[in-house]
Parts: structure tokens; C-alpha cells; sequence
């Protein structure tokens, strides 16, 4: 399990580059509405209808510690297409609810999983 792990975040910090030109370009387009929050992660579940669930990681630091801590935070995101599949890396984009728990949608697939 924790191999499959460090080759998933390996794969993820190889291809950072890629992520971070779409989520700029994403972010910039989306200024004449103003600013909606964009993230990046890994798709974890796509057995619902039009809907993915996609695991977002945030590194935080302790405030008292100071270590360095990951948090992941699971997103409900719209997938129109149904065009997601579990491992894919994905960007989303906030968006108004949708339901009573989604409230990001899918912006591009930057990977899709092996």
C-alpha cells in the first residue's frame, strides 16, 4: 500500500509543472467572475452518476511544531461526461451547489491513471 503510494506522489511531482500551467490558465480565464478556488488531485471514487470524488492534498504546517503535516480533503466534483476514472489527476474548480454536497466541478483531466 505505501509503495503504491510513493509511486502515485512521485508521478505527481514529475508532472507539477504541467498542473500548475493549467491551473494558471484556468485561474486566469475565470477573472471576469472573479476569483473561484482551483485545486489539483487524484480521483479516489467514480461509481456515482456525473460525480467523482477527488482526494485533495494541502501541506500544512503545525503552528505550535512546526512539523510539516499532509492533510487530504475529499472533494465531490460534476464530471458531465462521466469522462473521469479512478487514478486520473485532475484539476477542479469551485463552482455554486450543485447538490447538498458538491459544490466543485471538472476543469481538465490532466492525467489519466496507467
Amino acid at each position: 500500500m505505501s509503495e503504491q503510494r510513493n509511486e502515485v506522489s512521485s508521478e505527481l511531482l514529475a508532472d507539477t509543472a504541467d498542473a500548475e500551467q493549467v491551473v494558471a490558465e484556468v485561474a486566469h480565464t475565470s477573472s471576469d467572475r472573479g476569483r473561484r478556488k482551483v485545486r489539483e488531485g487524484l480521483v479516489v471514487s467514480d461509481k456515482m452518476d456525473k460525480t467523482v470524488v477527488v482526494a485533495v492534498e494541502d501541506r500544512i504546517k503545525h503552528r505550535l511544531y512546526g512539523k510539516v503535516m499532509t492533510q487530504t480533503t475529499k472533494l465531490k466534483v460534476h464530471d458531465e461526461e462521466n469522462s473521469a476514472g479512478i487514478g486520473d489527476r485532475v484539476v477542479v474548480m469551485e463552482t455554486r451547489p450543485l447538490s447538498a454536497t458538491k459544490r466543485w466541478r471538472l476543469v481538465k483531466i490532466v492525467e489519466k491513471a496507467k
